[in-house]
């Protein structure tokens, strides 16, 4: 009979009564539970939890799994019982055990719009700029917004966010935020935008929608620098909405590999009959909508397609999957803090610059009272400029008589780039325990910092005096430098310079003769103690410090971003160790918007020495990047050499302080030896304070955090396997894994 009876609970407990998957949500997010850590009690996986609160098409759990998961909410649904207030929706009845359908329990994203910056002529280059916004405050989940059922053509009736959470900025143009997410539910369109707003969309093409957006829709962003222009608003496409406005959820092989439609779609025919233009990348993953402006009036709306690839995964995460709600929060803290994607985090990055900085402003009235567009001082203006033969890369136009096979050496060829140097261990490291990296905050970007760079075209010059606040590249023999003894600060110090990497070449060798180098690394060596006697040089006499706008918004969009994680800027080292981890899983979601940020830095810097992406190109050839005022490999170098330079300037002051040295780096990473896990036990701390110039622990940009910890073991295990005494361990500290695969943190 026991049997019977245990049968009997069974079937009534395979249908548990469960309450409506927003509610399910809403009470895991009211306890400050996770995914993971529900489906980590569950025994299931945090996929399968986050299906059973999707909101669009909620899966129901079974057996076991389901009486487990009714008697967590019905718990968490005594503690938060949700408002008592009347939904405006009518929801599904909910079992008798739950409260009613819920409203939102907690605030989404409060920041005025903020930010877009773009260069688009007639056909693509009218520019476009947002303004700064004041910096967002905490950033919430959003929970799901219930739209009204209005069937008005207005830009639908509005669902008012949480309480405290505007869903735009204080321009009343731009109410309704910088961005939405389009999507289908039940038959309805519907635009998801920031602060948890959702509109109705009564388009039935792309034409329709497009005309929508600009007329009623209110979304863009006010420009971001006085000569510049307000940002044109951006519309996420879901799969829903492709297929709902005649698009396709993915694109072909020949498609993806031409990133567009083929012209003869019959949507891109609609935009024709409609008097709608493309832009020249044409109609794909990040396309833009546009007619020609009439003086200051821009008509262009921006598309982003995630399941076509617009939001690459390494940059973005998991972003291209979240719902409609989640994902315009996402691009929304991105956009606030940042400015509006314009394409992918590269081109964002670059995008920025512009933005700051545009090429023209408008002049005092003339006689006629008239105006006109004039050079914007501090910007790197409208026209592109040649670099000089050395900054040139292998294939450029300048390079074009080279022998067919001519490989340039250092003395004829620039090349600033990243760490990636090691060592093997010394006998004395080899008894230690363990390998601790520590990983610089935004390196790149605090090496922009501050830095003098060239404006316009380059100046040669033979056998001049260096300059060190003069940015160029300079041809000079730097193999005198000898790392054994060198100043720190005003002090000669000896060191083992066996152990260091050498300053002046990316692969820490030391350099036989002469060779082109920038600014920052020459006057490095000078630092060091050393006198330099350059051959000849490459200057820029029209220079200034244009990243220094671009750092700073970086930087603050980091911190708030990370604030909102709980990592302070202000924090004790032990705290910020403390704080740093496992803060991703606080809250995914603002992980990848620190994620985008980070590869905005990298990927804008990155684009100013843009090669060529097919098109048919040819050795000596232009190509299309070559066509832009931003296209400038003297400033990339000029930002990796000084980043560098900062990177080696701590390790020496290390060297000299502690006798420690490093064993591999990596980019912006660092390994050395200890005895302990933790970075606090070779960091030479003292009453919280940390060496002067040295490395210190913080979220600032070129401070550092903890990167990874491995034994020393380990490391020597890796290398005989692999039979390279010379293995980057800095590569692989982060998690022991050994691939080929760098991800760049």
């Amino acid at each position: 009979m026991s049997e019977l009876f245990d049968a009997v609970d069974a079937l009534v407990a395979s249908r548990s009564p469960l309450p409506p998957a927003e509610e399910r949500k809403r009470l895991r997010q009211a306890h400050g539970l996770t995914l993971d850590e529900v489906a980590a009690a569950l025994k299931v996986r945090r996929a399968t939890v986050s299906s059973w609160e999707s909101a669009k098409k909620p899966t129901e759990p079974r057996g076991q799994e389901r009486e487990a998961y009714a008697r967590l909410l019905k718990q968490l649904a005594e503690l938060y019982p949700a408002p008592t207030t009347a939904p405006e929706s009518t929801a599904a009845p909910v079992p008798a055990t739950f409260t009613d359908t819920p409203t939102p329990a907690e605030q989404t994203l409060s920041a005025d719009p903020a930010s877009e910056a773009a260069a688009m002529t007639a056909h693509e280059n009218t520019q476009t700029a947002p303004a700064p916004a004041a910096a967002p405050q905490a950033a919430p989940r959003p929970a799901r917004t219930t739209r009204s059922t209005s069937t008005s053509r207005r830009p639908g009736a509005k669902k008012a966010a949480p309480a405290g959470t505007p869903a735009g900025g204080s321009d009343p143009r731009f109410e309704n935020g910088p961005l939405a997410v389009v999507d289908v539910e039940d038959g309805q369109v519907l635009a998801y935008c920031t602060g948890g707003l959702v509109l109705d969309v009564p388009a039935k093409s792309i034409p329709a929608l497009v005309d929508w957006t600009l007329r009623e829709a209110k979304l863009g962003q006010p420009k971001l620098s006085g000569p510049g222009k307000d940002a044109d608003p951006l519309l996420v496409l879901t799969e829903a909405a492709l297929e709902r406005y005649g698009l396709p959820t993915a694109l072909t092989e020949e498609e993806r590999l031409a990133g567009r439609l083929p012209e003869g779609h019959k949507v891109i025919k609609q935009l024709a009959r409609a008097e709608w233009k493309l832009t020249k990348r044409g109609f794909g993953p990040w396309a833009r909508i546009y007619r020609p402006a009439q003086g200051s009036e821009r008509a262009c709306v921006q598309l982003c397609i995630p399941s076509w690839h617009a939001l690459d995964t390494r940059h973005w995460g998991e972003a291209g999957q979240l719902p409609p709600a989640e994902l315009a929060r996402v691009l929304g803290v991105y956009a606030s803090r940042v400015m509006t994607p314009r394409g992918s985090t590269a081109v964002t990055g670059l995008e920025l610059m512009t933005a700051l900085h545009p090429a023209t402003r408008a002049s005092e009235p003339d006689a006629d009272g008239k105006r006109h567009s004039e050079h914007n001082p501090g910007s790197l203006g409208k026209d592109p400029v040649d670099c000089a033969p050395c900054e040139a890369p292998d294939g450029h136009p300048l390079l074009k008589d080279l022998p067919r096979f001519h490989v340039r050496g250092p003395d004829e060829k620039l090349f600033e780039e990243a760490y990636d140097w090691a060592r093997p261990m010394t006998d004395a490291e080899c008894t230690l325990r363990h390998l601790v990296g520590i990983d610089v905050n935004m390196a790149f970007a605090a090496g922009a910092n501050g830095l003098p760079v060239g404006l316009g075209a380059p100046t040669h010059i033979t056998n001049p005096a260096f300059d060190p606040k003069l940015p160029g590249s300079w041809l000079v023999d730097l193999s005198h430098v000898d790392l054994s003894k060198v100043k720190v600060g005003k002090e000669w110090v000896e060191l083992d310079g066996s152990l260091l990497p050498s300053p002046f070449t990316p692969k820490g060798e030391r350099p036989e003769g002469p060779a082109w180098y920038a600014t920052p690394t020459v006057a490095y060596a000078v630092e060091l103690g050393y006198e330099v006697r350059p051959v000849e040089a490459w200057v820029r006499r029209d220079n200034g410090r244009y990243l220094d706008g671009w750092y700073n918004r970086l930087r603050d969009a980091y911190l708030a971003t990370m604030a909102d994680l709980g990592v302070d800027a202000n924090l004790a080292p032990e705290d910020f160790l403390a704080a740093m981890d496992g803060y991703k899983e606080r809250d995914p979601e603002l992980a990848i918007v620190v994620s985008a940020i980070k590869a905005t830095v990298k990927g804008g810097l990155g684009k100013l020495r843009e090669r060529p992406r097919g098109e048919g190109w040819r050795p000596g050839e232009p190509w299309r990047a070559l066509s832009r005022p931003t296209w400038r490999p003297d400033i990339r170098a000029a930002v990796i050499s000084r980043t560098r330079i900062n990177l080696h300037r701590k390790i020496v002051k290390h060297a000299a302080f502690t006798g420690q040295y490093p064993v591999a780096i990596l980019s912006d990473c660092v390994v050395y030896t200890a005895n302990g896990p933790s970075p606090l036990d070779f960091l030479p701390y003292r009453d919280g304070k940390p060496l002067p110039g040295g490395f210190k622990l913080g979220i600032n940009p070129g401070l550092v955090k903890h990167e990874g910890t491995q034994t020393v073991l380990w490391g020597e295990e890796v290398r005989e396997r692999f039979n390279t005494p010379e293995l980057n361990l800095a590569r692989y500290i982060k998690d022991g894994t050994v691939t080929d695969v760098d991800n760049g943190e």
